[in-house]
């Protein structure tokens, strides 16, 4: 009786077993007796050669040995020659790989369509990979099993015939024992058109028991005990009656093909043998790889389907907000009649809509505003206009007033004094109003020629002289060139620096001005250092508005019309440079006007600090300010936050600090 199969692990150690098979005899599947007569080796050892060759025996291996040399060389070089062409294609490859993956790194940063879409299938094709590894794997073992189950069934009958045929047989001679071992394996066999089971026929090695010498192995379709794993062997020829398993390997033709082989042992005549049956998994396998092959094919379409779906989905959605995008720009760009064409009902349709009312609300309120621009910015030309010639009737009546005060009580030598200065304030406000009304009107003009900087900084420095008298401050220039050449215009950087060096005297408190200049190769920086009383972060936000003042209820008293920071942004803003101010309440402020050195150069980096180095920080970065004055898209100041006194801003917008 065949005990319950067990399945033989694949790590059990098979030397034994290997041994074992190897010292029996192997005899093919057609010679079922052992052959008594000695081999005979079918190529027997050539005779020692004599140690005297021929002389054609000399040239046919001097010739081998040339050709053989010419072989080798030719092939080095064949080899040198595909190195170069494969190192060649790799060079000219890298590029393009590169910016392939670049266009692709640049394409996913920039485009929410291809992010989305490429993403999908990412996950699609990872879902697909791990659901359709698991169902081919369930597939693979539930036919595997369903094999081995049959294998088993089959094996257990089979085994238990043949044992049967040998219990009951009544031979003694060879030929008859030969007879019937091979009518009884050939009925196990069960030949067919499309043969499914084969056997391997064994004697069980190192038997004590006399062994019947007539049949020793048997195997079919030339199979031999080495298709029988070791593990397997030693585990049947140990296990006794029990029936034991495992997958293997054997030759049909020109392929191996995948089996089950189950073994037992079986006795006949006194002698032990290992019967195995190994179970052909071929068309099973067949059957998983058409399953795999459909599974791998559905899936390549389904994340092609999945695919379009998602470009289609995605396109419908982002179409719309790419094409809000490209109209937000062009309307910030001033063209206030581009509208989002809107279809449907949907909440893209509404958001379209909206936008659009969105758009026309703003155009209607932006064309008002320029409307009103225009009117105060005519209202105050003409005006200014009108007042000039009463003003110029006024002034002079106002001047003769003046030149004849001595004579008048000490009452009206007073009136008359007051008449002349104000009168002369009132032209410098009217002067300085046609001059933004200029600039408003884009009327103004930039004259530029070369000059030096240091000369047109030394007249602004004579003229405010008497100023810096009646203040107590000192004014120091301090220059690392001796004569800095700038395409400038004169007049309107001599009153750039006159506002900056009058507002510092104003503001210094009596103390010393300092006035730094530098240049580098594309530019010019010239800065008005004062020690006064600063400026906090909301007034550092303000400086250069129009009519502002720190303090409205302080009195001024150098005159000025509250227009003179904001005319020389305007002047600065002509001559594509910086105009920037930094400032500390109670530690003074800076202001620094950086300008090309060539007319329609640009600034890359200020040659001189904006923070000043002789001020130390005790304070936070919040704690400091600056305002950064730059040429906008707007042509209004630009205000940065606190601890932004390092970045500038040029005529585009961009900068950079020192």
């Amino acid at each position: 009786m065949v005990s319950d199969i067990k399945q033989v692990p694949e790590s059990v150690a098979g030397e034994a077993g290997t041994a074992k098979g190897d010292a029996a005899p192997e005899v093919s599947g057609t010679a079922g007796v052992e052959d008594p007569t000695p081999a005979t080796s079918a190529n027997p050892e050539p005779p020692e050669s004599s140690p005297e060759q021929s002389p054609r025996q000399v040239r046919n291996l001097s010739w081998f040995v040339t050709r053989g040399r010419i072989w080798t060389r030719r092939a080095l070089i064949l080899v040198l020659r595909v190195s170069r062409l494969v190192s060649t294609g790799i060079r000219h490859i890298r590029p393009g790989l590169r910016f392939l993956w670049r266009s692709l790194l640049r394409r996913w940063r920039r485009s929410l369509e291809f992010r989305t879409v490429l993403t999908t299938l990412l996950l699609a094709v990872t879902s697909f990979a791990i659901v359709g590894a698991y169902l081919s794997n369930q597939i693979a073992n539930n036919l595997f099993q369903e094999r081995l189950a049959q294998a088993e069934s089959e094996s257990r009958y089979n085994v238990k015939q043949v044992q049967d045929t040998f219990d009951g047989a009544q031979v003694t001679d060879q030929s008859s024992v030969i007879t019937l071992v091979y009518d009884t394996l050939t009925a196990v066999e069960g030949r067919g058109s499309v043969i499914q089971r084969r056997y391997v026929f064994e004697a069980k090695p190192e038997q004590t028991k006399p062994r019947n010498r007539w049949v020793e192995s048997r195997a079919s379709d030339q199979l031999t005990v080495r298709v029988i794993p070791p593990e397997l062997r030693k585990a049947v020829q140990e296990g006794g009656k029990q029936q034991f398993w495992a997958s293997t390997q054997f030759p049909v033709g020109n392929e191996d093909r995948p089996g089950i082989a189950v073994g037992n042992l079986v006795t006949f005549n006194g002698t032990a043998y290992e019967l195995y049956l190994i179970y052909d998994l071929n068309s099973a396998q067949q059957t998983l790889n058409e399953i795999q092959n459909v599974l791998w094919a559905g899936g390549a379409a389904l994340v092609l389907m999945i695919g379009a779906i998602a470009w289609y989905v995605t396109r419908n959605v982002v179409s719309p907000v790419s094409h809000a995008a490209v109209v937000s720009e062009k309307l910030a760009a001033g063209q206030l009649q581009e509208r989002m064409v809107v279809k449907g009902e949907d909440e893209v349709a509404r958001l379209g809509a909206s936008f659009n009312h969105m758009a026309a609300s703003l155009q209607e309120q932006i064309t008002q505003l320029a409307t009103l621009s225009q009117m105060q910015q005519r209202f105050v030309s003409d005006v200014s206009h009108e007042l000039r010639t009463p003003l110029t009737t006024v002034r002079m009546a106002a001047e003769v007033l003046f030149d004849a005060r001595d004579e008048f009580d000490p009452m009206n030598k007073r009136s008359a004094e007051l008449l002349y200065h104000q009168v002369e304030r009132f032209q410098s406000l009217l002067s300085d109003l046609l001059e933004i009304s200029r600039f408003d009107a884009g009327a103004a003009v930039l004259d530029a020629e070369p000059q030096d900087i240091l000369q047109v900084i030394s007249h602004v420095i004579d003229g405010a002289a008497p100023v810096a008298e009646e203040y107590g401050s000192e004014v120091r220039l301090s220059a690392r060139q001796k004569s800095i050449v700038v395409e400038m215009d004169s007049r309107r950087i001599d009153r750039i620096l006159r506002n900056l060096l009058l507002n510092a005297l104003e503001h210094g408190e009596g103390r010393p001005i300092h006035i730094s200049v530098a240049a580098n190769h594309d530019a010019v920086a010239v800065s008005v250092r004062d020690h006064g009383i600063g400026m906090s972060q909301a007034e550092a936000a303000r400086v250069f508005d129009r009519f502002w003042r720190a303090d409205p209820a302080r009195a001024r008293t150098t005159g000025g019309s509250g227009l003179g920071l904001s005319i020389a942004a305007e002047d600065t803003k002509l001559h594509n440079g910086w105009l920037q101010a930094w400032g500390r309440k109670g530690s003074g402020s800076n202001f620094r006007l950086t300008l090309p050195l060539r007319q329609g150069g640009t600034i890359v980096k200020s040659p001189l600090l904006l923070e000043p180095a002789d001020f130390e920080f005790p304070g936070s970065p919040s704690e400091r300010h600056m305002l950064v004055l730059g040429t906008g898209s707007a042509g209004s100041p630009v205000q940065p936050g606190p601890d932004t006194g390092r970045r500038p801003q040029t005529g585009d917008g961009t900068g950079e600090a020192p």
